[in-house]
């Protein structure tokens, strides 16, 4: 069974052009005896009806096409400077606090407030460990996600419904 995945009027990408286009019609396939359609095409007005694989949605074309094997997120440390490493020897790394840098250079990403840090340091770090890996999180979830739709006869029910988990992560991430 097929569900649509664009609707008429969307700007949709034609990765096999290479350009823009706008859904002129959303084309079902039917079969007799069946409630749902078995194959969904969709007419773009480029001469050729296009499956949903070779169309991209215009809000995640520009976040998919991200490189995330060319980011580098990574947790540095910095120098507390509002404790001396004594008054913070409870902390799990006296006398610093984790930074995330998301580009090249070791500034700019996400820091914590010296309070909010204090009043839960164990907390911090695990959110830090998390965040400095999600990019490489996605780009796991995105294989996972992308195997599944190549082989759908090679999943339990159970994968099945984590697949569809994913799916629904990455629109979330990819979307807004």
């Amino acid at each position: 069974m097929a569900k649509a995945s664009f609707h008429k009027n969307q700007r949709v990408y034609v990765k096999t052009v290479g350009t823009w286009a706008l859904v002129e019609r959303v084309v079902p396939q039917w079969a007799k005896g069946i409630d749902e359609p078995i194959k969904v095409t969709y007419d773009v007005g480029l001469g050729r009806e296009f499956g949903a694989d070779e169309l991209q949605a215009e809000e995640t074309a520009a976040v998919a096409d991200m490189d995330v094997d060319g980011d580098s997120w990574r947790l540095i440390r910095g120098k507390n400077k509002w404790m001396s490493p004594d008054e913070c020897a409870h902390h799990p790394y006296p006398g610093t606090f984790p930074i995330i840098v998301t580009g090249e250079r070791d500034w700019g990403g996400w820091r914590v407030p010296g309070a909010e840090y204090d009043h839960d340091p164990a907390k911090i770090e695990y959110q830090a460990r998390v965040i400095a890996n999600s990019i490489k999180c996605v780009a796991i979830l995105r294989a996972m996600v992308s195997y599944a739709e190549e082989a759908p006869e090679n999943l339990s029910n159970a994968m099945a419904a984590i697949v569809q988990d994913g799916r629904n992560v990455l629109r979330q991430i990819e979307n807004g």
